[in-house]
């Protein structure tokens, strides 16, 4: 997020001019003038092109001047919901983290690059899709074992047990709330079907693709007075 009292990019130049050093409290606070005030004026958060043509110098100090104001703002959201104030404009936060996140992204791109040319590899913690501890697969780094994996005690099988009763119950717990969700449809396409005898069934099957409209057609609560002979 880009304002005049963090940083700004000189039209001529690359350099980033981050404020004073005061080492006083007052540095994660915002500034008085936007104290009780329903909005601030801020601007939008930075883009990754925008990022990819700065020095590796400039995007550190960036970095800090992002990471001061994201602490500035949290101090100043949990300040208004201490005395039960609106933030305002809470989406402040969310462009700082977009633009550190993007700033992340571009540090990573260097870091491949660099590693690619030189070794052939990108230099990064291999990583996979394993299960976590309730039997959920999750992307994580690998790292060492200081104990084989394949040597497995009695608490480990009974964990594992325990993980696949709880797998069950979850598949069973996801299977049912899917039925409900789409006995919901099928209600709510039976009742526009009732209330609209000549809706375009096409568009209808459309919007609905969960469900079969024309076999839904035929169903005794899909009919009105208008068609109660139909077969």
């Amino acid at each position: 997020m880009t304002t005049d009292k963090y940083f700004k990019i000189l039209p001529n130049s690359a350099f980033i001019h981050t404020s004073g050093s005061h080492k006083a409290l007052s540095e994660f606070f915002d500034n008085e003038k936007n104290w009780g005030e329903s909005e601030v004026k801020v601007g939008r958060a930075w883009k990754l092109d925008e990022l990819r043509i700065k020095s590796n110098e400039d995007l550190h100090k960036l970095w800090y001047v992002l990471l001061k104001e994201k602490n500035m703002l949290l101090t100043m959201e949990h300040a208004a919901q201490e005395e039960n104030r609106l933030f305002p404009n809470p989406e402040r936060i969310d462009k700082v983290e977009e633009s550190m996140k993007n700033l992340e992204d571009v540090v990573k791109e260097r870091n491949r690059a660099y590693w690619l040319l030189e070794t052939g590899e990108t230099g990064e913690r291999p990583s996979s899709l394993i299960e976590d501890e309730l039997g959920r697969e999750v992307h994580k780094m690998f790292d060492e074992h200081p104990v084989p994996m394949d040597h497995e005690s009695e608490d480990t099988i009974s964990k594992w047990q325990d993980v696949r009763n709880f797998q069950r119950l979850m598949k069973e717990k996801e299977f049912l709330e899917k039925r409900r969700a789409l006995r919901r449809v099928r209600s709510h396409v039976c009742k526009l079907l009732r209330r609209f005898p000549d809706v375009d069934m096409e568009k209808l099957q459309q919007q609905y693709p969960e469900v079969d409209v024309q076999a839904l057609r035929k169903r005794k609560d899909s009919r009105g007075h208008h068609d109660k002979n139909l077969s």
